[in-house]
């Protein structure tokens, strides 16, 4: 499956059923925060390293293409390392987004702009243009390692990413707890019970019991 179709799929998928199929996938932390709710993220990682100082930031900026994600690890910056002119040159060039390890600025303007950005912090403090690091290297971001072209993809309840091969994997799966937690909330909308759509009263007993059980919708 080539990426194409792959971010046709995931737009129409949640975060959350895609990791339902696999616990082991790679999520960023939950200080990873959407700066606007309602935007789905779905690129490829295009990644920088960078501390307290932007010029780096504006390098993968320049390299970057059509579709990527500007993935950035600040080591722990104490300085806004993007805001928002990056932001607007990242809309205009058309990439998917940014993802930043550390602070933005400008966030009042970045809102109004439809392109995701997460960060870790809010800072009016911007870092220096005086040091080069590294771009498109293996990075650290969220607590989780990102290399360059893997998946990158988020929603307002934060933020997921594998592999191309890895996601062509679970999407079918994805999409199949998607549909059915969709028509569960249909039959609860209706008056029935959640409760009575699992097995929970058997699956606690197996528990109880130190049994293996799963637990289902029946």
């Amino acid at each position: 499956m080539d990426f194409a179709a792959i971010r046709r799929r995931l737009l129409d998928l949640d975060t959350a059923c895609l990791c339902d199929t696999d616990k082991q996938l790679r999520v960023m932390d939950a200080a990873i925060r959407p700066l606007s709710l309602g935007l789905k993220l779905v690129g490829l990682a295009h990644t920088v390293v960078c501390e307290d100082d932007f010029l780096s930031v504006i390098k993968a900026l320049h390299d970057a293409r059509p579709g990527e994600v500007l993935v950035v690890e600040t080591r722990g910056s104490r300085r806004a390392v993007a805001g928002e002119l990056f932001s607007k040159e990242a809309q205009r060039k058309g990439l998917a987004g940014l993802v930043v390890d550390g602070a933005v600025r400008d966030v009042a303007r970045v809102r109004t702009f439809g392109i995701p950005v997460y960060s870790r912090s809010i800072l009016p403090a911007s870092g220096t243009v005086r040091r080069i690091f590294e771009t498109q290297v293996s990075v650290q971001c969220g607590g989780v390692t990102v290399q360059p072209g893997d998946v990158v993809f988020g929603d307002d309840d934060g933020i997921v990413v594998a592999s191309q091969a890895q996601i062509a994997g679970l999407i079918e799966a994805a999409e199949s707890i998607q549909r059915i937690e969709a028509n569960v909330v249909a039959r609860m909308e209706r008056g029935e019970s959640l409760l009575a759509m699992l097995n929970f009263d058997e699956h606690y007993r197996a528990i109880e019991c130190g049994r293996e059980s799963k637990l289902k919708f029946g």
